[in-house]
C-alpha cells in the first residue's frame, strides 16, 4: 500500500466535497456545532482512514471505511469534540492498516494518537488463549478509559454500530458478540449513565442471542400497548393539567418498558409478563430541582403514593451520577402508576451521562456529576489492576462493580457511601479505606453491635471496629461482594502466600543441599545469580516460592547449584548432621500446605509430603492407601512432621452406627457438640428399619481431641460402633 501523504497539521489543505461520498457528507452535516476549521481536520481524517482501508471490506461487503465514519456519526450525535471524532475515524488503522502511530500524531496530534492507541485492541498472538487475549484486551481498554474517558465513548459506539450490522456474521459469531455486549458493554454504558446506548446495545443483544424469545415478547409489547393506549393518554393528560393548574412548567411523557427489561425481570424476579406490563410508566420534566420536589407534591395530590416505593436520586445520586424522584402511585384504573420526575439538565445526563454537555466540559474538571462519578470509578479501577496480576480476575472484580443496584450507606461523620445491593459491613470497610478493611473485626450497624458478614441495607449508619492485630482470610472471599474488597483481601493472602512459600522453600532446598553434602550459604552469589538469570528468575526468592510451590524439585535445584559451582553432587560424601531430618510444620503454612481429603491428617499423625506442581504441598498421613502410589515419584516426596506448637482446627470424618429410632441422630450430635467439636455436613451412608451409618464431617483440634470425641459418642448408649474414617 503506497503511504499515505502527511500535511502540516495546522494548515489542513481544503477537502474536496465534490468528491465525498454521501454518507461523509452526513456526517459533515452532524457536525456542524464544530468551528470550520476543526470540521476541515476531521473530513482530513476521513481521507487519510479511506486510503489506509483501501481494499479492505466489511462482511457485508461494503468498503470498511463505512464503520468507522458510522462510529463517528454515532459520536457526532452526542456533541463531541473534533478529537474525539477524529479518533473514531482512525480508530482501527493501527490494527489494521499501515498507518503508525507516530502518524497520526504528526497529522493529528498527541491527543488523537492516545485516543487510537487506547482503542486499538492488542495482538492475539501474544497470549495463551482466547479468553486470555480478550482478557488482556479489555483490560487495556479499561486502563487507557481511565486516562481519557473518551476511549470508552469510541469503544462504546463502535460496538453499538457493529452491533447494528451484526447481521453478516455467522451465527457462532453473532452469539459470541451479542454475549459479551450483554454481560459487558451494556453495563459499562449503564455505569457510565448513558442510557439510551444501553438501551440500545441491550435491545440488539437480546434480539441476535434469543431471536424467538425476543420475537414473542416484542409482539406481546406492542398487543398490550394497543390495549391501553386510551388509558395512558387519559393518565397523561390529568398529570399535565394537575401540573399546569399549579404553574409548573412541564412536559409529560409515558415510558415503555424494552424487550430485554421484560425479559430480565421476568427471569430474574419470577414475575409473569401480565404483572409486569400492568403498570403505568411516565416522566415529568420540569425546570428546576425545586420544582421537582413540588411537582411531587402535586402528582401524589392526584394519585395515592404507593408506602415505600419513594427514591430520591436528586439528594442522593446514584453511582453512576443519574438523578431523579422516583415514585408509584395508585391509579384510576386499578394498576400502578410508576412516575419519575427530573429536570432538563437532569434528563440529558440521564441519557447521556459522561457524554452530556461535552463541548463545554473545561479543563479544570468533568461538567457534570456523570463525569465526576465515572472519574471515582475509573481511578478505582486503576487501583485494582496494579494490584491484580491476572487479567481475568481484574475482569471478575470489573464485573462485580457493575451490578445497577445499589445501597446508600452513611459513615459516622455523615458521609455517603453507595455499595452493590447485597454489600457486606467488611465491603464496607474496604471503601472507607483498604487498612480500615484490612484490620475489621466487627461493625456497629444502627448502633447494634453486627458481624462484618451481615448485608446492609439502604440508609443505614455504619461503624467498623478495628484492631490492629486483625489480618483478612481466606474465608473473606466469600462475605465480600465489591472488587475493591475482593483485591485487597487477594493481595493480602497472596503476600502472605510468597512469605510462607519463601520460608518454606528455603528450609526444603537446604535440606537437599545438605544431603549432598552442602548449604545455601555454601553457593557463591556469582553462581546462584547465573543460576537466576538461566531461570529467567529476578530474585532468589522467586525459586525459593517456586520450590514450596511444587514447581521446581528441590533436590534437582540442589544437583544444578552445585554442577554450575564445579561441584558434582555425587563427588565424595560428606557428613550431614541434617540430612534426615523432618521439616516440621505447624499447619498454618498459607497457600503452601493444603490437606488431603483421602484420609484427612491431623495433629498427632505420621505424616508424608507430597510435591503438587502449582499447588505446594499435599499432606497425607503415612498410613494412607494412596501413599504407596505417590511413593513410586520419590523425588516429589517430603519427608515432614507436625512441629510441638501447632493451633487450628482440622477436618476429621467420623463412622458412627447407631440404632435406627427418633432423636438418634440428635443425641449423637449433641455429645459431639459437647466435646467443642464443630460439625460441618452429616450423611447417612446406610439405612435400614433397625440401622443406620452416620458419616459426620467436623472439626478437631488434634488426633487427642477426635479420640475425646469418639469416647463421648460411644457413651451416648444409642451407638453400636465408632471410628475414624478412613481407617
Amino acid at each position: 500500500m503506497a503511504p499515505v501523504p502527511m500535511t502540516a497539521a495546522t494548515h489542513p489543505a481544503p477537502v474536496d466535497l465534490s468528491v465525498l461520498p454521501p454518507y461523509v457528507l452526513a456526517l459533515k452535516e452532524r457536525i456542524a456545532y464544530l468551528p470550520d476549521a476543526q470540521i476541515e481536520r476531521v473530513l482530513r481524517a476521513f481521507q487519510i482512514g479511506a486510503q489506509a482501508h483501501a481494499g479492505q471490506e466489511r462482511k457485508s461487503g461494503e468498503p470498511y471505511i463505512t464503520h468507522p465514519v458510522a462510529v463517528a456519526g454515532i459520536l457526532a450525535e452526542l456533541g463531541l469534540d473534533a478529537e474525539t471524532i477524529i479518533a473514531a475515524i482512525l480508530h482501527d488503522t493501527l490494527e489494521d492498516t499501515e498507518l503508525s502511530r507516530a502518524d497520526i500524531a504528526a497529522e493529528f496530534g498527541e491527543v488523537v494518537a492516545e485516543l487510537v492507541d487506547g482503542v486499538t485492541k492488542l495482538d492475539k498472538m501474544r497470549f495463551g488463549s482466547r479468553q486470555e487475549a480478550d482478557a488482556e484486551s479489555f483490560r487495556k481498554m479499561l486502563l487507557a478509559m481511565a486516562r481519557d474517558l473518551r476511549v470508552i465513548l469510541i469503544k462504546l459506539a463502535d460496538r453499538l454500530h457493529n452491533m447494528r450490522t451484526l447481521g453478516a456474521k455467522d451465527g457462532s459469531s453473532r452469539r459470541r458478540i451479542a454475549r459479551e455486549t450483554l454481560e459487558i458493554f451494556a453495563p459499562i454504558a449503564q455505569r457510565l449513565g448513558m442510557n439510551k446506548i444501553k438501551a440500545e446495545l441491550q435491545d440488539l443483544g437480546f434480539r441476535a442471542l434469543y431471536p424467538d424469545r425476543y420475537r414473542v415478547i416484542s409482539e406481546r409489547i406492542r398487543a398490550a400497548l394497543g390495549n391501553r393506549r386510551e388509558a395512558m393518554g387519559k393518565i397523561e393528560t390529568a398529570l399535565s393539567v394537575r401540573l399546569s393548574a399549579e404553574h409548573l412548567q412541564s412536559r409529560v411523557v409515558g415510558r415503555i418498558k424494552s424487550p430485554w427489561s421484560i425479559y430480565s425481570k421476568m427471569r430474574g424476579e419470577h414475575k409473569s409478563f401480565t404483572q409486569l406490563m400492568d403498570v403505568y410508566g411516565f416522566r415529568v420534566v420540569v425546570d428546576s430541582a425545586m420544582s421537582c420536589y413540588m411537582a411531587l407534591g402535586v402528582v401524589h395530590a392526584l394519585y395515592k403514593p404507593v408506602d415505600k416505593r419513594f427514591k430520591d436520586f436528586i439528594a442522593i445520586p446514584k453511582a453512576n451520577g443519574y438523578q431523579s424522584l422516583h415514585t408509584v402511585l395508585l391509579g384510576p384504573f386499578g394498576a400502578p402508576i410508576e412516575v419519575q420526575i427530573r429536570t432538563a439538565e437532569m434528563e440529558s445526563v440521564a441519557e447521556s451521562g459522561v457524554a452530556a454537555h461535552w463541548a463545554y466540559k473545561t479543563e479544570s474538571g468533568p461538567a457534570n456529576s456523570a463525569q465526576a462519578r465515572a472519574r471515582e470509578w475509573l481511578s478505582s479501577l486503576a487501583d485494582s489492576s496494579a494490584n491484580t496480576v491476572s487479567s481475568s480476575e481484574f475482569i471478575e472484580n470489573v464485573k462485580i462493580d457493575l451490578f445497577p443496584d445499589e445501597v446508600y450507606l452513611f459513615t459516622p461523620r455523615g458521609h455517603i457511601l453507595s455499595l452493590p445491593r447485597n454489600a457486606t459491613a467488611l465491603d464496607f470497610a474496604y471503601a472507607v479505606h483498604t487498612d480500615v478493611g484490612d484490620h475489621a473485626v466487627a461493625a456497629r450497624v444502627d448502633k447494634k453491635l453486627l458481624p462484618l458478614r451481615t448485608r446492609l441495607e439502604s440508609g443505614q449508619l455504619v461503624e467498623i471496629i478495628t484492631a490492629p492485630s486483625a489480618v483478612p482470610n481466606p474465608a473473606w472471599l466469600e462475605v465480600v461482594v465489591t472488587g475493591k474488597a475482593r483485591t485487597a483481601i487477594r493481595q493480602y493472602l497472596k503476600h502472605l502466600q510468597h512469605e510462607d512459600a519463601v520460608d518454606f522453600g528455603h528450609r526444603m532446598l537446604d535440606r537437599a543441599l545438605d544431603a549432598q553434602g552442602s548449604s545455601l550459604d555454601g553457593i557463591p552469589s556469582a553462581v546462584l545469580d547465573r543460576f537466576l538469570e538461566a531461570s529467567k528468575l529476578k530474585r532468589l526468592e522467586e525459586l525459593l516460592s517456586d520450590i514450596a510451590l511444587g514447581n521446581r524439585m528441590p533436590d534437582v535445584v540442589a544437583s544444578q547449584l552445585l554442577a554450575s559451582r564445579g561441584k558434582k553432587g555425587g563427588g565424595k560424601p560428606q557428613v550431614s548432621t541434617h540430612a534426615h531430618e523432618k521439616i516440621r510444620i505447624t499447619g498454618a503454612e498459607r497457600g503452601v500446605l493444603s490437606f488431603a481429603n483421602c484420609c484427612h491428617p491431623l495433629p498427632g499423625d505420621d505424616i508424608i509430603g507430597y510435591l503438587s506442581s502449582g499447588k505446594g504441598i499435599v499432606v497425607h498421613r503415612e498410613e494412607c492407601p494412596n501413599v504407596v502410589e505417590l511413593r513410586k515419584s520419590p523425588e516429589r516426596c517430603v519427608a515432614i512432621e507436625w512441629d510441638r506448637d501447632v493451633h487450628g482446627d482440622y477436618r476429621a470424618e467420623l463412622r458412627i452406627e447407631v440404632i435406627n429410632r427418633p432423636g438418634v441422630l440428635a443425641t449423637v450430635a449433641a455429645a459431639i457438640a459437647a466435646a467443642d467439636s464443630n460439625i460441618e455436613n452429616v450423611e447417612y451412608v446406610e439405612r435400614d428399619a433397625v440401622a443406620a451409618t452416620l458419616l459426620f464431617t467436623m472439626e478437631v483440634k488434634n488426633r487427642k481431641h477426635l479420640a475425646d470425641v469418639i469416647r463421648r459418642v460411644r457413651r451416648t448408649g444409642v451407638v453400636s460402633g465408632a471410628y475414624r474414617y478412613p481407617l
